[in-house]
C-alpha cells in the first residue's frame, strides 16, 4: 500500500498540493479513509473452542478420579477396622449398645448438620427398614423444643467429620450424662474428640479419610468423608440387624422384606419367595473362619468381627467347630479366649447338613 501512494504522489503532484484548501469557504474534499484502509469484518474472528470429544474426555477423567479416590478411602477404612483395636472395640460396643437400647424399648436418635445430617437421615431410613426404631434430631431444632424426642432408654449417634461441630457441642450440654452416646467422626481415638470429652459412656466410631478433600479435588466439599461415613453407617445398620433378628424365619432379610413391601424390591420378594434351602440356610463353604488378629489365642472379639462379615452370622472357630449367630451375640467379654467357650461351640457331629437344592418342604419333612 505504501508503494502505491508513493507512485500517486509522483504522477499527480498538483493534486497533492490541493489537499490544503485555498479558502475556508471552499474546502477541498479529503480522500475517504476507506480508500486507503481495507474493510474490517463485521464480527470478530471465531475463538477456538474445545471439541465435544475433549469435553467428554475431561468429564470422564474427573469421574474416574473421584471414584478411584473414594475407593481408596473405603479401602483405608476397611484396613483400619481390620487392624486397629480402638476402631474394632468401638464398633462392637456401638452394636451392643444400640441393640441393648432397642431391646429395652428405646430407639436410636441420630443427629448431625449439613452433609453429615443428610448421611444421618439415610442411616435412620436404613435402620427403620430393618425394624430398628430410629429418628433424626436436628441439633438446632433440639434446642427449641425437640429435645423431648430423646427418651430415657434411647441412645444418641452424632455424625460429624470434625468432631467439634458447634451445634452438636451445644446439644450435648443439655443432655444427661447418663445418655449413652456414639460419635461417628474422623478422630481415631476418643481422647482427641471434643464431643466425647468428659463422657465416660461415649463410644467412638472412627471414620477418617486418607487425605483431605482439598488435596484430592481442589475443594473442601464433603465427598470422600461422606462416602466413608455412609459406608460405616451401612455396616452399623446391618450388624445391629443381625444382632437383633436371630429367630428362624425372622432374620434381617425377612424383617427387611416385611417392612419393604413396595417397589421393585417388594415385588421381587413376592414373586420369588424362598423355594429352596439355599434361599434360607447358610452354605457351609460360605461360613468364614475366625483367625486371631494378634499373636494371642483366638478371642471372642475375633469371632465377633468375623460374624459381622459373615453372610448369615455363622463363624467357624476351627475346621470342625462352629458358632451360631445367637451364641455369638451373647458374648460380652471380648478378651475371653475361644478355648473357654466350649459350651457354646457346635461340633461338626452336631451339624445338620441339607443339600442346597432341597426344597423347603423336603427339608421340613426330613428334619
Amino acid at each position: 500500500m505504501e508503494d502505491r501512494l508513493m507512485i500517486s504522489l509522483v504522477v499527480h503532484p498538483q493534486k497533492s498540493q490541493l489537499l490544503t484548501p485555498i479558502s475556508p469557504s471552499l474546502p477541498t474534499p479529503m480522500p475517504l479513509l476507506s480508500e486507503s484502509i481495507p474493510p474490517l469484518p463485521m464480527t470478530p474472528p471465531d475463538i477456538d473452542e474445545p471439541t465435544q470429544s475433549a469435553i467428554s474426555t475431561a468429564a470422564l477423567a474427573t469421574a474416574i478420579h473421584v471414584i478411584s479416590t473414594e475407593r481408596i478411602a473405603l479401602t483405608h477404612l476397611e484396613r483400619l477396622y481390620q487392624t486397629d483395636q480402638v476402631a474394632q472395640r468401638g464398633f462392637v460396643e456401638a452394636v451392643n449398645r444400640i441393640a441393648k437400647a432397642i431391646l429395652n424399648g428405646g430407639k436410636l436418635v441420630v443427629s448431625g448438620v449439613g452433609k453429615s445430617g443428610k448421611i444421618g437421615g439415610k442411616l435412620v431410613a436404613t435402620m427403620n427398614s430393618f425394624g430398628i426404631q430410629s429418628a433424626f434430631l436436628h441439633p438446632t431444632e433440639a434446642l427449641h423444643g425437640d429435645l423431648g424426642l430423646i427418651g430415657p432408654s434411647d441412645i444418641l449417634l452424632l455424625i460429624t467429620f470434625s468432631g467439634r461441630t458447634s451445634e452438636l457441642l451445644s446439644l450435648i450440654r443439655h443432655l444427661s450424662s447418663d445418655t449413652p452416646m456414639i460419635a461417628l467422626t474422623s478422630h481415631t481415638h476418643p481422647s482427641t474428640c471434643p464431643l466425647l470429652a468428659n463422657r465416660t459412656n461415649g463410644v467412638l466410631l472412627p471414620a477418617p479419610i486418607h487425605e483431605p478433600e482439598k488435596v484430592s479435588f481442589g475443594v473442601s466439599a464433603p465427598t470422600t468423608s461422606t462416602t466413608v461415613a455412609l459406608a460405616l453407617g451401612d455396616a452399623l445398620a446391618i450388624a445391629v440387624a443381625r444382632r437383633l433378628h436371630t429367630l428362624p424365619g425372622r432374620g434381617p432379610a425377612e424383617v427387611f422384606h416385611g417392612y419393604h413391601p413396595g417397589g421393585a424390591i417388594g415385588q421381587s420378594v413376592a414373586e420369588a419367595g424362598p423355594k429352596r434351602m439355599a434361599d434360607l440356610a447358610t452354605m457351609v463353604d460360605n461360613v468364614p473362619v475366625a483367625r486371631p488378629r494378634t499373636n494371642l489365642d483366638l478371642r471372642a472379639l475375633d469371632v465377633m468381627l468375623e460374624a459381622v462379615r459373615s453372610p448369615g452370622g455363622w463363624v467357624r472357630v476351627s475346621t470342625n467347630k462352629m458358632m451360631a449367630p445367637r451364641q455369638i451375640q451373647k458374648l460380652r467379654d471380648m478378651d475371653r479366649p475361644v478355648s473357654g467357650l466350649a459350651d457354646i461351640v457346635i461340633e461338626k457331629g452336631d451339624w445338620i447338613s441339607i443339600l442346597a437344592r432341597s426344597t423347603v418342604e423336603e427339608a421340613r419333612d426330613w428334619i
